[in-house]
């Protein structure tokens, strides 16, 4: 039997290497002088091992400003959109009322919409409407997302019972509090998929902060980190790039992995 499983240990272990590998060359290259990085040929270990590069992350720019304006919008974005795709996704799984398939395509077709396409147009609504405060603005694409939706609608078609859902009208339920609790404790794999997918969405978003954030103090921190800093002057011969940063969506991943391949291989089951 151990020998039969030795040739998909062997490929389990490629692969897991390939998928390192990118990871490994980061970090390794954190640690090297800005000009060693594109050395040829090449070299995985630091010579020499230096902290310059995270020492000028820390005290040259304020990074922590950064970090802290992305992880709250990230978590204030996430926690809202949450609630609002389940809310969403049940009316749409167990209600019947005029013009759910249509409100239902129409909904399902937005996610071959580029959200580079809607972009400009949301930001002259929230601009025209006084509310382009990036607190606000910067949570306003990632609320009511098409995906998470239609991921909640599907979850709740296939794992929540209408047998379940009658039983608690008859015993004086309301509808709300049919949701709050019997609905969302049976949602929690695909709550805590959702949760890691979206805050991995606002946390790494660059297109729509760069549009919408001018105030430097304000910035993201994929923002404020960006791929190269150049100088003013338009020239791109010493165009160097910046030190990497450390990865609050890796942390967030690991505490709450359990959590989305639970729901990734409920909806894999049942689909």
């Amino acid at each position: 039997m151990m020998r039969t499983r030795i040739p998909l240990y062997g490929t389990l272990v490629l692969l897991l290497l390939a998928f390192l590998a990118p990871l490994l060359w980061a970090l390794s290259g954190s640690f090297k002088p800005r000009g060693d990085i594109f050395a040829h040929p090449p070299r995985l270990l630091p010579d020499p091992f230096t902290l310059d590069n995270y020492q000028r992350l820390l005290s040259g720019q304020p990074f922590w400003r950064w970090f802290l304006m992305s992880t709250v919008v990230a978590l204030v974005a996430t926690t809202v959109s949450v609630f609002v795709c389940a809310l969403a996704g049940y009316g749409f799984a167990k209600f019947r009322f005029a013009g759910r398939r249509l409100l239902f395509g129409v909904m399902f077709s937005s996610l071959s919409v580029p959200f580079a396409v809607i972009l400009v147009p949301l930001f002259v609504i929230l601009v025209k409407s006084g509310l382009g405060s990036p607190w606000f603005a910067l949570i306003v694409p990632w609320v009511a997302p098409a995906f998470g939706i239609f991921m909640m609608q599907q979850y709740i078609v296939q794992s929540v019972p209408d047998s379940v859902l009658e039983a608690a009208r008859i015993d004086g339920a309301s509808k709300f509090g049919i949701f709050r609790t019997i609905v969302l404790p049976l949602l929690r794999p695909s709550l805590g998929a959702l949760a890691v997918w979206q805050f991995l969405q606002s946390y790494n978003s660059f297109l729509w902060p760069l549009v919408l954030v001018s105030d430097s103090s304000q910035y993201t921190l994929p923002l404020g980190r960006r791929p190269c800093s150049c100088p003013s002057n338009g020239s791109t011969t010493s165009c160097q790039p910046e030190p990497s940063s450390p990865s609050c969506p890796v942390a967030l991943f690991v505490v709450l992995r359990k959590k989305l391949l639970e729901g990734l291989s409920t909806g894999a089951v049942k689909g």
